[in-house]
């Protein structure tokens, strides 16, 4: 299968899209593509198949460049996906739903999560660390279902009907602060300080790190299990300095030799894959399935189609705890394309050779918090 290849004009770069003709790849997001092509010092764009358009760039694309653009990093500089073995013997989804912490808070001083980081955090930024966020981001207690690569698997020690966290989530308000500092005075524009943005960036990546790590520690002591260190934790939105220049990532996984998993949804699997992207892709991988509805269609065609106690419980039987209605819909698996077609293109692609399939049982977005919890909180914000 060839992917799709779009050749420069004097002016701008190439474009390539790494998806077959049965992928659904709208074309407003291979517009935003040229458009970035067309950009001072542009070198190449690499879409994935899990493009998607964004606020101002793709997102599902890797795309390098001479010239270092905040921008097309983003605000959530630092998102990752992190897979943590957990030890625990039995999980019913029902009875871990209901032991989940509230991640939209942050952990109280005597939390034992904070023994993952016993000093300083990055840039001394601690407002919301050890919290989830909003959009696709996500804890999730899922289970190994197919191993399709044993030696692999087993090198990571993963095997079937292991359980795991899978924790999606960024620098929360750290990297917005970055990216505002640089568009008040330069919009869209290059960085003029490359050295000075990528300072602070840096700070910003090593904080989604920690920030996944506290997640799944928090998750881990609610359940009633020890926290682990994590067997796969690669970051989708970040600027990597390479061949001379600056590969900007949003939404797309270091690929070259790197563990990561690809998200699917909260009603699907999601893949654990090798990835061995060379550099016609920008040595990039996808970092999920990818949205094929904006959340204004999601939410107005979820709530002609399903009810919220159908996407609390999934086809696949896991429960999603989401207090957030409107969120809840935004997020539904029909929002998402099919992560067995985005699996497929990066095989047929040689780009990702997939390690094994987890099976989603709890995914937590938002607490489902009753009435008497959502009173105390509206007295603790007083």
């Amino acid at each position: 299968m060839s992917a799709q290849h779009s050749p420069p004009s004097p002016t701008t770069a190439t474009v390539t899209v790494f998806a077959s003709p049965a992928s659904w790849i709208e074309s407003d997001a291979v517009r935003q593509c040229h458009q970035v092509a067309a950009l001072d010092g542009m070198r190449h764009v690499a879409a994935m198949p899990d493009l998607h358009p964004g606020k101002g760039a793709p997102i599902g694309a890797a795309m390098a460049s001479t010239v270092l653009y905040p921008h097309l990093v983003g605000s959530d500089i630092g998102c990752g996906i992190a897979v943590f073995p957990i030890g625990l013997k039995r999980a019913v989804p029902e009875r871990v739903a209901a032991r989940f912490p509230d991640l939209d808070r942050s952990p109280d001083p005597d939390d034992p999560a904070w023994a993952v980081e016993p000093g300083e955090p990055p840039a001394g930024h601690v407002e919301g660390l050890g919290t989830v966020g909003r959009g696709n981001h996500f804890v999730e207690l899922a289970r190994i279902d197919t191993v399709l690569a044993a030696d692999h698997a087993a090198r990571l020690g993963l095997a079937a009907g292991d359980l795991v966290l899978i924790v999606h989530s960024g620098s929360r308000g750290l990297g917005e602060r970055i990216l505002r500092a640089h568009t008040e005075s330069h919009g869209a524009g290059p960085a003029p300080d490359p050295a000075g943005y990528l300072a602070r960036h840096d700070e910003a990546v090593r904080w989604g790190a920690l920030n996944r790590r506290v997640l799944a520690a928090r998750v881990a002591h609610a359940l009633g299990a020890e926290p682990t260190e994590p067997v796969v934790d690669q970051c989708h939105n970040l600027v990597e300095v390479r061949d001379g220049g600056y590969l900007h990532r949003k939404g797309a996984a270091p690929g070259d030799g790197r563990d990561v998993l690809v998200a699917g949804t909260r009603g699907t699997p999601s893949y654990l894959v090798a990835g061995h992207a060379g550099p016609a892709a920008n040595h990039s991988v996808a970092h999920g399935a990818g949205r094929k509805m904006s959340r204004a269609d999601a939410l107005r065609r979820g709530r002609a189609k399903h009810t919220v106690a159908q996407l609390r419980r999934t086809p696949v039987g896991s429960l999603v705890v989401c207090g957030d209605r409107q969120l809840l819909f935004e997020e539904a698996p029909t929002a998402y394309k099919r992560i067995e077609q985005v699996i497929a293109d990066l095989v047929a692609h040689d780009l990702a050779t997939p390690v094994a399939s987890t099976v989603p049982l709890v995914t937590y977005k938002t607490p489902d918090l009753g009435p008497a919890r959502r009173d105390e909180r509206r007295r603790g914000r007083r």
